[in-house]
Parts: C-alpha cells; structure tokens; sequence
C-alpha cells in the first residue's frame, strides 16, 4: 500500500464527494467564473466511483460507502452516455440527475465522515 499516494486520493476524493453533496447555490458559487463542462464532471466522478472501490480494497475507505460509490456511478454512467455540450453550472438546475447525485455523495459523506456537511473545497483544488 502507498500510504501517500492513498492519503492523497482520498483527500481528492472526498473533496469531489463535498463539491458535490453541497447545495446548488453553494455549488454555483464555488464555480464562480470557472467554465466546468459537464462531460469531463461526469467522467471525472466516474473515476472517482472506480477508484474508491480499490481504496476501499485496501482499506482506506469505509466498505459501506461502497454502496453509494457504485449507485452513484451507475446514475452517471446512463448520463454519461448523454451528448453534453454544456456547463455544469447550466444543467444543475435543469437536470434532476444532480440532484440525486447531491443525495447519493451526501449519503456517502456521512458514512465515511458522519457528517454531509463539510466545508468546500478551494476551487482549484477538487
């Protein structure tokens, strides 16, 4: 095991879940100017989903969040397929996916920290 490099993703990836459980105002306004397509958030929170699961092999994670891991991939691998041309800013209202990905990282969150709610990460940083 690579204690670092495990430290280090695990960080990441619980940044990523943070940015993505936190409420739609609050994700807009970390977004700020930033222009995020969505095609390359979802292909992003989809590595997430496959590289949890070998931390979780390892044990760097809590096995339980395996579950909401892989419901999460699954919710995004049908919207993957989806052309997206856009913005994430743009689809996070008008795609109810967002929402149940919100519910599924919050979900994960509270299993791995006991607690959704965790302060965003700096922008450049998730």
């Amino acid at each position: 095991m690579n204690d670092l490099g495990d430290a280090h993703m695990r960080t990441w990836a619980l940044r990523f879940m943070t940015l993505l459980a936190a409420d739609p105002e609050d994700q807009l306004a970390w977004l700020g100017e930033q222009a995020v397509e969505t095609g390359s958030l979802v292909g992003e929170v989809l590595l997430l989903c496959r590289t949890w699961e070998g931390m979780v092999e390892r044990g760097v994670g809590e096995p339980e969040t395996l579950r909401d891991a892989r419901a999460l991939g699954r919710r995004l691998g049908d919207f993957a397929d989806a052309p997206h041309t856009g913005l994430w800013a743009d689809e996070l209202a008008a795609e109810p996916v967002w929402g149940d990905v919100r519910s599924l990282a919050r979900h994960f969150l509270l299993t791995e920290l006991g607690d959704w709610r965790q302060p965003l990460p700096p922008a450049d940083t998730a």
